[in-house]
């Protein structure tokens, strides 16, 4: 799980993110980091979505490339 301070740091910046959910590339999340409690983050999709989803995920910034999330 993603620490608190990482999910802060990317929230101050406005860094965009990726959210790697599965092996498949395109289900992937990108977007800026809004909120989130012990559970949970958010983020806004460029689209101007809202998007909830589990902190478990793999959350990395969205330049780099992309991880394999069974792989880690």
């Amino acid at each position: 799980m993603i620490s608190d301070e990482q999910l802060n740091a990317y929230r101050i910046s406005g860094e965009k993110v990726r959210v790697v959910r599965d092996g498949i590339a395109s289900n992937d999340i990108r977007g800026i980091v809004l909120a989130w409690d012990e559970s949970q983050v958010m983020i806004r999709r460029p689209n101007r979505n809202v998007v909830k989803l589990d902190r478990n995920y793999l959350i990395q910034p969205a330049k780099e490339p992309r991880r394999d999330p069974d792989h880690i």
